[in-house]
């Protein structure tokens, strides 16, 4: 086995971790509200999830053809310094998926992918290795107004849906229409997990065909293997089926308590712009779509919206492309500073220590589908008058 082969099979095994850690980051995007309300049981919603991720994946490759494209002049480079590109790239994006899912942040997979990319071109090409705006090229009109428009338009469309499904029941039984709901919500959160992998899953096809075009073994004309398809379904599938409990307490139980009209709306709202932009071959934010979509119901029911979950997501959202771009950015440097296989191998290895070490932490504080609808309120001390009064009663 030549040494560039070795480093195409770790640039392969990265890729797939990233769709792994895509999968079990994103499960809350279709399945947060489902089980929050009810719906689903956690692992039932969960399984359902990754068989429709499994399914969604091979309906389409558009997204797949426009990844990394009229982003980072990626055409600049070549053979072996396009792999260390990539790999770094997706070490960065690996590494701030798991350290946002630590912290229960629902953060966009995409960016981080694209981030950590960004960051690599930069450290390898500069900044002229960017495209930051070019007419409908560019970070700017390919990323940034996406991610802002994105959850505003899910947003408004949940809050209208939401307004609408209870000025037309508001005169039913309501335990009838949850109970309707529940079940119109299983098709609507099915539709979402289809869409994801439709979405989501296409992006590491893209990441890996790319890789495989560095080496040698395609061209950039040539189809889409059956094998990396296959291979991107199976992992974005076990990572789903893996739940990432942390992020599905955040959506579900953290921004919004949902009640399952809102469910319904939300997951509705969401799939529709997923699968529209899949058309269109745009990697959009399956994860700011959800969060916007969930938002809205509870601002179209008028219902409390806890603004500091909201509020530290939106930090996470502005800090996915600078801090996965610096990690891409360092873990390039590294590789090129040792060079060769050894590089690889020594970045390889800190990807492992680093996420062994989130693992371990996270697990100070496990939350799984026993625990994942127990939202942690904080205890707010009685004042001295109301505690002697409680005492005297």
């Amino acid at each position: 086995m030549t040494v560039e082969l070795l480093v195409l099979l770790i640039v392969i095994i990265t890729a797939l971790a990233f769709d792994f850690t895509n999968g079990f980051h994103d499960t809350a995007n279709a399945m947060a509200t489902s089980i929050a309300t009810g719906a689903l049981r956690p692992r039932v919603a969960v399984a359902l999830s990754a068989v429709l991720n499994l399914i969604g994946a091979f309906l389409s490759v558009a997204v797949a053809a426009t990844v990394a494209k009229g982003i980072v002049r990626l055409d600049a480079v070549q053979g072996h310094d396009l792999l260390i590109i990539v790999f770094a790239g997706l070490v960065g994006g690996i590494l701030w998926n798991l350290l946002t899912w630590l912290f229960g942040l629902p953060s966009s997979s995409s960016h981080a992918l694209f981030g950590g990319l960004i960051g690599a071109t930069i450290a390898s090409l500069g900044w002229s290795g960017v495209i930051w705006a070019a007419g409908s090229e560019g970070v700017l009109t390919k990323i940034i107004l996406p991610a802002v428009l994105a959850p505003i338009v899910a947003a408004l469309v949940s809050a209208l849906g939401t307004w609408s499904v209870y000025r037309i029941t508001r005169g039913a039984d309501a335990d009838k229409v949850n109970e309707g709901f529940r079940w119109g919500q299983i098709g609507s959160a099915s539709l979402v997990s289809l869409a994801h992998g439709t979405n989501d899953a296409q992006k590491t096809m893209g990441v890996i065909f790319l890789a495989l075009v560095a080496h040698g073994t395609l061209t950039k004309n040539d189809e889409m293997p059956l094998w990396v398809m296959a291979a991107c379904a199976v992992a974005i599938a076990l990572g789903t089926y893996l739940g990432g409990w942390r992020i599905i307490r955040t959506l579900g139980k953290g921004l919004v308590e949902i009640d399952s009209p809102q469910g319904l709306a939300a997951e509705s709202a969401s799939a529709a712009i997923i699968l529209t932009s899949a058309h269109f071959g745009l990697p959009l934010s399956t994860t700011q779509t959800a969060t916007g979509s969930i938002l809205g119901t509870g601002l179209g029911k008028g219902a409390e919206v806890r603004w500091g979950v909201m509020g530290r997501m939106v930090v996470a959202w502005l800090l996915t492309l600078p801090l996965a771009g610096v990690a891409g950015a360092v873990c390039w440097a590294i590789a090129h500073f040792i060079g060769g296989l050894p590089g690889v191998l020594v970045v390889f290895a800190i990807l492992i220590t680093l996420s062994g070490a989130i693992y371990l932490r996270s697990r100070r504080d496990p939350v799984d589908h026993g625990n994942v609808n127990e939202w942690p309120e904080v205890d707010i001390p009685a004042a001295p008058a109301e505690s002697a009064h409680s005492a005297q009663v």
